[in-house]
């Protein structure tokens, strides 16, 4: 029976948000010369929007925004702008991750490397832009086990984003494998909607942005995946039949699926 493991890509793969895309959109718009930054609070609560993109869009009704830069009446106009201001950014995202500035979560690259032995099928599933998310993924599992993943699903790639569950029904569609044979793994409560949705069990790891947020509905909440000799996966909720020590392992995911 095929079945796979799909990671979420910020937050996941790597604390992105905070250390990647967040510089990323205050150093573009130093470049451009608008007098705004975004501070991690205010981040924060922009991550509840799916999209780089639609982050950028949605500051066209923000008093504090429109007080520091003069959002343009046409619609057309504005878009463009947004349009403008995502690329910069993504190509300033890009080089944080070259530079090595954002290291993989614990456990990203152990257990993709145990899962496929397990003859697990891989696969990526994110709002993000699509070359920023192969950066990330390249980065946190390196070049030869990123190759071994079947697909990277992002961006555009579906109309509506998360909660919605469109990118994990398209991601199953694309595998040839049903959503219920599929096992998510997620940060955020956007992200776990989503997998809930499509009928997948969901892991959460929480990180910095998202420990705070409702994750009743997931099969188990961790701080991380663990590593053997570095940081130890905490179990914080856990409603499987999986028995994490430590690490969460490809033995684990069985508990994940067995659970649903």
């Amino acid at each position: 029976m095929k079945r796979a493991l799909l990671f979420d890509c910020d937050g996941v793969l790597a604390d992105t948000e905070r250390d990647g895309h967040l510089v990323a959109f205050n150093r573009m718009w130093r470049e451009q010369g608008v007098n705004w930054q975004w501070t991690l609070a205010q981040y924060a609560v922009k991550l509840k929007i799916g999209g780089g993109k639609e982050r950028l869009a949605s500051l066209a009704r923000d008093e504090d925004f429109r007080a520091a830069y003069q959002v343009p009446s046409s619609e057309d106009e504005w878009m463009a702008t947004v349009g403008v201001w995502h690329r910069r950014k993504s190509e300033i995202f890009k080089e944080l991750v070259a530079s090595g500035a954002i290291p993989g979560r614990p456990g990203v690259r152990r257990l993709s490397k145990e899962a496929l032995t397990a003859g697990w099928t891989l696969a990526v599933c994110s709002t993000s832009a699509l070359a920023s998310v192969q950066a990330v993924l390249a980065h946190a599992v390196g070049a030869e086990i990123s190759r071994q993943f079947t697909g990277v699903f992002a961006g555009d790639i579906v109309p509506a984003k998360k909660p919605a569950p469109d990118i994990y029904y398209y991601a199953a569609a694309q595998l040839g494998i049903e959503p219920k044979h599929c096992v998510v793994v997620e940060d955020s409560r956007n992200g776990l909607l989503a997998a809930i949705a499509a009928g997948m069990p969901c892991i959460i790891t929480v990180n910095g942005l998202t420990e705070h947020e409702h994750f009743a509905e997931a099969a188990i909440v961790l701080s991380s995946l663990g590593d053997a000799g570095g940081e130890q996966a905490r179990v914080i909720e856990n409603h499987s039949r999986a028995n994490p020590s430590g690490v969460f392992t490809a033995a684990d995911l069985d508990g994940i699926w067995a659970w649903t």
